[in-house]
């Protein structure tokens, strides 16, 4: 498979989506970016590789071995190595894909790589925590240094000037139970000018403990990498490491694995729904929702045995076939589901005071929707289709054809409506897999394979596209995780939220945030 404009051979990886795998050079790493942008193409993930050694140096001059990026297209998703050389230096993407800017930054900050001639340089995850020439992911995960924090630094936030021009710093703490952000606004009275987000409150050092995990266990952190979609990371890690180990999973197990994913889109989707009326002052529907969240995630705890599906899914399948009673009780549960939530979209849809704050509200083009990247469901309410169980349907979703949710207005009003449709779709789609799911057990053994490899998870989210990269060592060195990037589509997304709130006021905010809905944790690992 080739990328077109590309004189690339690239290798599939056994995955049940399209996934292949080319090593690039420099000159064909930027061909490569310009001929995904081209042909209509996104960029989804850019990350360094862990440390290599020389005997001819000390252990103080490792540096990364490689600069990874994923695209992708039409075809699937192509995954591209780039060897870098002593200095760490490799070309700069954020001119064709402004979301690699935040990712290259990263890289830095973990890896000591750096992109030639990006704009940005700042800093992004490394707020003092470490120094500035420590970089977490070169060290010896055997034999960790104890951390020396660097000097808290001022973050240099892009200064608006003018007559009346001032600042609003809102976070990191906030006057709620919510992850930690900064928000930097640049207003003229209510209108906001500018806004500038401060993340990486958060880093919890999860690609490096991944490095110190058995590979056939750290599943389960990566289930915790952002708690509300514990099911598709954990399918992303898993795919990933079946990927290598050339493990089929039976029948039964992909359609329970396809349940627990819609059981956690559905779960998200009416807490969502129910934030965004309370967001306007519409308590009724705060507490209609809740209500039925609250049911659905009683049906999932008996039908799953924990509320939100934790640890559901394992290498090799699921961790325990459902029971009677849990599908009696889920099924009954779609019913009323069902009913509540057609109801509510009519009182939305009626609701004048409603209707007047979030149509207009937060409004991204479909044309910036695709300069910058949006993805997921934020994507597809701004007319970005792009939807992996429609684009590239797998076991079970090739027989359940799943029809996408979509929206062209881009506003907080199109973001809601998106979310109904894939509640209504997605409690469709548990209802067929309760009553058609195939017989058969529901886990297999997985082989470790005696030589080193690589494979790649690709799971849609509820909130986007989930992608886990995982490299493993041979039996030679005990099979160890070398590297396992996770990357949560937060990424593309939070840059695209300070566009969204541009001419708008800033007690509107809360609101268009709340629409986007993104994961501090997921991007800051």
């Amino acid at each position: 498979m080739k990328i077109p404009g590309l004189d690339v051979e690239f290798a599939a990886l056994p995955a049940p989506v399209p996934v292949w795998f080319g090593q690039v050079t420099s000159a064909q790493w930027v061909t490569a970016a310009s001929a995904v942008r081209e042909h209509g193409g996104r960029l989804v993930a850019l990350w360094a590789s862990g440390a290599t050694f020389s005997e001819a140096v000390s252990p103080s001059d490792k540096r990364a071995r490689a600069i990874f990026v994923a695209y992708v297209t039409l075809e699937g998703l192509f995954w591209l190595e780039l060897t870098l050389g002593t200095d760490g230096c490799y070309p700069d993407l954020s001119a064709l894909f402004p979301a690699a800017s935040r990712m290259q930054r990263a890289a830095a900050d973990l890896s000591g790589v750096h992109a030639e001639g990006a704009a940005d340089q700042r800093p992004w995850l490394n707020h003092g925590a470490w120094a500035f020439d420590h970089h977490p992911l070169l060290q010896d995960p055997v034999h960790l240094p104890p951390l020396a924090p660097g000097a808290l630094k001022d973050y240099p936030f892009v200064r608006v000037e003018g007559d009346g021009v001032h600042e609003i710093a809102v976070g990191p703490v906030h006057a709620g139970i919510i992850e930690p952000g900064h928000f930097r606004f640049s207003v003229v009275g209510e209108k906001v000018l500018r806004l500038e987000q401060r993340l990486g409150y958060t880093h919890k050092g999860i690609e490096q403990r991944m490095t110190q995990l058995p590979v056939l266990q750290a599943y389960r952190l990566a289930g915790r990498v952002s708690g509300d979609s514990t099911v598709a990371y954990a399918w992303a890690y898993c795919m990933a490491l079946e990927s290598i180990c050339r493990t089929q999973v039976t029948p039964r197990a992909a359609w329970l694995r396809a349940l627990l994913l819609e059981c956690e889109r559905v779960a998200n989707h009416l807490g969502d729904l129910g934030a965004l009326g309370n967001d306007v002052a519409f308590a009724f529907a705060l507490a209609q929702f809740s209500r039925l969240r609250e049911d659905w995630l009683r049906a999932c705890k008996v039908t799953f045995g924990h509320r939100l599906m934790m640890d559901s899914i394992v290498p090799g399948g699921v961790q325990a076939d459902i029971n009677a009673a849990g599908l009696t009780q889920l099924l009954s549960c779609c019913d009323a589901v069902l009913t509540d939530v057609k109801k509510l979209y009519d009182v939305f849809e009626a609701h004048a005071g409603l209707q007047d704050r979030f149509i207009n509200t937060g409004r991204v083009r479909p044309e910036l929707a695709a300069q910058l990247g949006l993805t997921g469901l934020a994507g597809r309410a701004s007319a970005q289709a792009w939807d992996l169980r429609c684009d590239h349907p797998f076991e079970p979703y090739d027989q359940l054809r799943v029809v996408m949710a979509g929206h062209t207005r881009g506003d907080v009003g199109a973001r809601a409506l998106v979310r109904f449709q894939e509640v209504l779709e997605s409690i469709r789609l548990v209802e067929r897999l309760l009553r058609e799911m195939p017989e058969g057990p529901v886990c297999v053994d997985v082989a470790l394979p005696q030589q080193a490899a690589r494979g790649l998870g690709w799971v849609e989210g509820w909130r986007g596209e989930i992608v886990v990269a995982l490299e493993l060592e041979g039996a030679d060195v005990g099979h160890r995780i070398s590297r396992c990037h996770l990357h949560d589509p937060s990424w593309q997304n939070w840059p695209v939220l300070e566009h969204a709130i541009l001419k708008d006021i800033v007690a509107d905010f809360p609101l268009i945030n709340k629409s986007f809905n993104l994961s501090y944790s997921g991007q800051d690992l």
